[in-house]
């Protein structure tokens, strides 16, 4: 309880100081949703390279509710900041982009924030602005990987497979010899009573997995733990791996095993980390170097 007070104390201090309550949001004639929307509208166009993003992009990337995201670009539109449009290649799609007023918004939103930021840092010492900036990248990392949700799903769903193609296509790029995709696990193995497979999932985009199969009575093999290259070091190979395990224990497994290729350095320290033991060959896996073994509570 401690710790949520805490989180709610920094939370309204920190809206309050950076003008987040305030209907006109950095001095402009307009509250912080509408803001941010043109910020995001205009980060798609330059990152993406596009003309415009998708709603339905928008609102996912956002958290909004449709209604409230509709509205928004309404009153945006009749402002003369944005246009808006059906997508071109899916009539069941709106498209939102910037207009040259919108650009100029941006900018002067952008040369607003950025003097506000330095007004907050200019109150601190050298050492101090680099003690606050390292904790807000870490607070920014562990509240990202708290927001990351871990679900079980069918071994043959499109994520699942989809997640496993990617992790296929990463380690036949590292490993020397390459990579057969055929070595991976099959939807039958990991599904129903024959194992289990998880997703991690960040805004709905699938950023990670892990898969569990059933070795011998009593005894689980860890497969496949896998994270996007855009969701590394934020801890979720860990989170992957406890929930790998708590499955395994919720079905009677006594142990779980898993292997490993010999470059794959920083899996081998994480699992050593994690309480797992090295052990000899247990399988024929022709990419393994290392094999190690955990015994469950």
């Amino acid at each position: 309880m401690e710790q949520v007070t805490a989180l709610r104390r920094f939370n309204r201090y920190f809206t309050r100081r950076i003008g987040v309550l305030d209907d006109h949001y950095l001095g402009q004639d307009r509250p912080l949703g509408e803001a941010r929307l043109l910020f995001e509208i205009h980060e798609f166009q330059i990152h993406m390279n596009a003309s415009g993003a998708a709603l339905r992009e928008l609102r996912t990337r956002l958290g909004l509710d449709a209604g409230y995201l509709s509205r928004m670009a309404k009153a945006l539109e009749a402002q003369g900041l944005v246009r808006t449009s059906v997508d071109p290649d899916d009539n069941r799609l709106r498209r939102v982009e910037l207009t040259p007023a919108g650009r100029a918004e941006v900018k002067e939103q952008n040369r607003r924030a950025g003097a506000l930021a330095a007004g907050l840092l200019e109150g601190l010492a050298p050492g101090q602005r680099t003690e606050l900036t390292g904790a807000l990248a870490t607070a920014q990392r562990l509240l990202r990987l708290a927001a990351i949700t871990v679900v079980l799903v069918p071994g043959a769903s499109p994520d699942a497979r989809t997640c496993l193609e990617a992790y296929a296509a990463d380690i036949d790029a590292r490993f020397p010899e390459g990579f057969d995709a055929s070595a991976l696990v099959r939807p039958e193995e990991v599904s129903g009573d024959a194992g289990a497979f998880f997703v991690a999932y960040e805004e709905s985009r699938p950023m990670g997995c892990g898969a569990l199969r059933r070795l011998e009575p009593r005894v689980g093999e860890i497969r496949h733990v896998w994270v996007h290259p855009d969701a590394r070091r934020l801890g979720l190979a860990r989170r992957l791996l406890a929930a790998l395990e708590g499955e395994a224990a919720a079905r009677g497994f006594d142990a779980v095993r898993l292997d490993t290729h010999a470059t794959l350095t920083e899996a081998q320290a994480m699992y050593r980390a994690g309480g797992y033991r090295e052990i000899p060959r247990y399988d024929d896996n022709v990419y393994a170097a290392h094999w190690f073994e955990k015994r469950l509570a």
